[in-house]
C-alpha cells in the first residue's frame, strides 16, 4: 500500500475522517456531495486533505486503493469508494472489516471481460487455460469461478488494454464505460462480470460517542441529498372529483398536501413531493386527469 499522507496529528485527533480519493472519476462527486451535506471545507497546502471549517470532519485525500484499508483499520472512520474496490479488497484479504453504509448515485461502471476482436470466443466459458490480465484479480478469479472456468489471471497495475498486444495474456478483465478504449484497442467486450457504484463504507473498529453522533449526522444528510437528486416539487390545482386520480398519477409521491382555493368549491390546489423523476408524459396525463395550473420546482433539501 502507498504511503498514507502525513499531517499534523493535533489538526485532525479527535475529528471525524473520511477518505476519499484523490484524483479520479469519484473526486469531484464526493467532494460535491459532502459540501451538498453542508460541510464547508479547505484543502490543506499538500491538497491531502480537506479541513472542515463549520463540523470537525476531515477529508482524508487518497489513492483510491488505500480506502478500504484504511477504513479496515480504523485510521479512517468512514470512506467513499467505488464497489468494485471495496469487493476487490474484501475477496483479496478474505474478509470485511467495514460495512457498506450507502450506495451513492454516481461513479456507475462496469467490470467486463474482453478480447481481441478477431478472437473466435463468445462467452467467459470458451477462455478455459486462457490468460486473462487486470488490475482486479480478486473479483476477475471469484467470477472465473463462479463459472467453473479454469484460467490464469495475469495481474497488472496498468496498460491492461495493450496486454493482449504485448503478448502477456490473451484476454482482459478491466473497466468499460463508452467501451471506446476497447475499440481503440481492437477489443472487443463479451460479459459483464459487475457493476459499481460509488459506495459509502464505515469501519466495524469502534467509534467514540461524538463521532458516531457526527457520523449518522452526516449519514441523514448524505440520505436527504440522494433524496431530492431526481424529487420535485409539484403544484398544481385539481377538480375535487378527480383528485383520487390525479393522485394515483403523482409518480412516487406520498399523501399530497391538499388546500382549498378560495372562491372555487369545486377545486383544490395539490403540493406534492414526487421522489421519481417528472417527464413531460407525467404532466400530460395529469392535464387529461384534470390538473390545472401545474408548475415543477427542483428539490433543494430533503430530511425525513
Amino acid at each position: 500500500m502507498n504511503a498514507k499522507p502525513q499531517t499534523n496529528g493535533s489538526a485532525i485527533d479527535g475529528r471525524l475522517k473520511i477518505a476519499l480519493q484523490n484524483n479520479g472519476r469519484l473526486t469531484d462527486h464526493s467532494l460535491a456531495l459532502l459540501s451538498r451535506c453542508g460541510l464547508n471545507f479547505t484543502r490543506d497546502r499538500d491538497h491531502l486533505v480537506c479541513y472542515g471549517e463549520n463540523l470537525p470532519v476531515d477529508l482524508m485525500l487518497v489513492r483510491d486503493d488505500d480506502i478500504p484499508e484504511l477504513v479496515a483499520d480504523g485510521i479512517c472512520e468512514a470512506g467513499i469508494v467505488g464497489q468494485n474496490v471495496a469487493t476487490e479488497f474484501t475477496l483479496v484479504h478474505g474478509e470485511t472489516r467495514y460495512t457498506e453504509s450507502r450506495v451513492l448515485d454516481y461513479g456507475r461502471c462496469r467490470l467486463a471481460l474482453a478480447v481481441p476482436t478477431e478472437d473466435t470466443a463468445r462467452s467467459v466459458d470458451d477462455l478455459g487455460n486462457k490468460r486473462i490480465a487486470t488490475t482486479y484479480p480478486g473479483l476477475t478469479a471469484h467470477f472465473l469461478a463462479t463459472r467453473g472456468v479454469t484460467a490464469e489471471v495475469v495481474t497488472l497495475k496498468g496498460a491492461v488494454e495493450i496486454a493482449p498486444r504485448l503478448g502477456k495474456a490473451d484476454a482482459i478483465c478491466d473497466l468499460v464505460s463508452t467501451g471506446r478504449t476497447l475499440r481503440a484497442n481492437r477489443l472487443r467486450e463479451l460479459e459483464t462480470i459487475y457493476e459499481s457504484s460509488a459506495a459509502f463504507i464505515v469501519t466495524h473498529r469502534p467509534i467514540d460517542e461524538e463521532k458516531r453522533e457526527l457520523l449518522d449526522r452526516m449519514l441523514r444528510r448524505i440520505d436527504g441529498v440522494m433524496q431530492v437528486n431526481e424529487s420535485k416539487y409539484i403544484m398544481l390545482h385539481a377538480p375535487r372529483a378527480q383528485l383520487a386520480e390525479i393522485t394515483r398519477l403523482l409518480p412516487g409521491a406520498e399523501s399530497p398536501t391538499v388546500l382549498p382555493l378560495e372562491g372555487n368549491a369545486d377545486k383544490v390546489a395539490v403540493h406534492a413531493v414526487c421522489r421519481e423523476s417528472v417527464f413531460w408524459e407525467t404532466l400530460e396525463n395529469l392535464r387529461s386527469a384534470g390538473a390545472t395550473a401545474m408548475l415543477v420546482l427542483p428539490v433543494e433539501k430533503m430530511l425525513a
